[in-house]
């Protein structure tokens, strides 16, 4: 009887391990999934996470007009004194609301009022000034009867300006429309005419998306483009360049690297370090022996920057050989998004509405208590 029970065992057991070992082998990364169902697959989810964000309330502060300009431009190019605001010099609520002044016996209109001490800054103005910047900064009869619920929490600020040395900006905020949250905006650049540009700036979205860019010059410059929701990556870039003796003051490419869902593609210097290696593409980390991808930079203009040599800026692109034989560009296959992808990317590294709007009332108090 204990014979038949341990045979009866051995038998459960051993049918338990085939049904695992069968159940990892489906789960084996890349053993069931091509890379043109792959690099299909990922596509079109980063263009639902594209669209999900390019839709949003929230989008219209990173692709907002970019018409008002802060009082910063004002200063003499003779001015050496470097200017320079701190988030409690501008701390307090705002409330739009037109008021008429006299200044030097000029009549004025101040638009901006400060309505209560904070240790943040607070911006409350109509939605309808926000959609129609040209008006902002007009009055109309008809304005009194709008409402404030457009607000900018400011949680940060740094601003360092001077004609002599460059800029330093450091900025975050979160954006409230008509009482729900529309997302956090990040932004940290500095423009030094030692150091150069350097850029950050990140954009969350109320559904857990993120769009992301970052950028630093140097003997080893970097650019990097990234959408994802969580731990989840749906489009991330890289591209990193370098100067060296034999390149003189030029910089040449020394890893490229593009993720778009499971699929990522890298191409790398070789280990003589004298020439790139061919780009190698994966799923889901496993090599793709019979696929072969191609990097086609499409820039010939001198004038663009030659470290951000990248697919999200199309100023290249990669034409992919599948294992079937069949070959696309990856602008083919992802279609409209990446124009989107350009636009958004573009937007945050660009002045918008949310840091115009901000800058403007900081400089305006800047500018009153000097």
């Amino acid at each position: 009887m204990k014979t038949k029970h341990l045979y009866f065992l051995v038998l459960v057991l051993g049918f338990i391990a085939m049904s695992c070992n069968k159940t990892d082998s489906l789960k084996t990364p890349g053993s069931q999934v091509s890379l043109k169902s792959a690099i299909t697959t990922g596509v079109q989810d980063l263009s639902t996470a594209v669209t999900a964000m390019t839709t949003s309330t929230g989008y219209q502060v990173v692709n907002g007009p970019t018409d008002l300009l802060t009082k910063s431009i004002v200063i003499s190019p003779w001015d050496t004194v470097t200017h320079s605001i701190q988030l409690a010099d501008i701390a307090g609520i705002y409330d739009y609301k037109a008021v008429a002044y006299r200044h030097m016996f000029m009549p004025m209109m101040r638009f901006f009022n400060k309505t209560k001490d904070t240790t943040v800054m607070v911006i409350r103005l109509p939605v309808e000034k926000v959609t129609n910047s040209r008006k902002l900064l007009s009055y109309s009869p008809a304005d009194t009867l709008l409402t404030n619920n457009y607000k900018i929490t400011v949680s940060d600020y740094k601003y360092t300006f001077s004609h002599v040395i460059g800029s330093a900006y450091e900025m975050a905020s979160a954006i409230n429309v008509k009482g729900v949250a529309a997302g956090t905006y990040k932004i940290q650049y500095t423009k030094n005419k030692v150091t150069g540009y350097h850029f950050g700036s990140e954009f969350d979205f109320p559904d857990g998306y993120i769009a992301q860019t970052y950028y630093t010059p140097g003997d080893t410059a970097i650019s990097e483009y990234t959408i994802k929701k969580g731990t989840q990556i749906f489009y991330d870039e890289k591209y990193t360049a370098i100067k060296s003796a034999a390149s003189g003051s030029k910089h040449r490419e020394r890893e490229f690297s593009l993720t778009i869902g499971n699929v990522m593609i890298v191409r790398q210097l070789g280990h003589s370090q004298a020439s790139l290696d061919s780009a190698k593409v994966y799923v889901a980390g496993v090599l793709q022996l019979k696929s072969k991808v191609e990097i086609v930079d499409n820039s010939t203009n001198p004038a663009v920057d030659p470290t951000d040599n990248c697919f999200a800026n199309h100023q290249r692109d990669l034409k992919i050989t599948f294992d079937d034989g069949t070959t696309k560009t990856l602008s083919e296959l992802a279609g409209s998004v990446i124009t989107n992808i350009g636009d958004l990317f573009t937007s945050l590294r660009q002045a918008n509405f949310g840091t115009a709007i901000i800058d403007m009332i900081a400089w305006d108090i800047y500018f009153k208590k000097n």
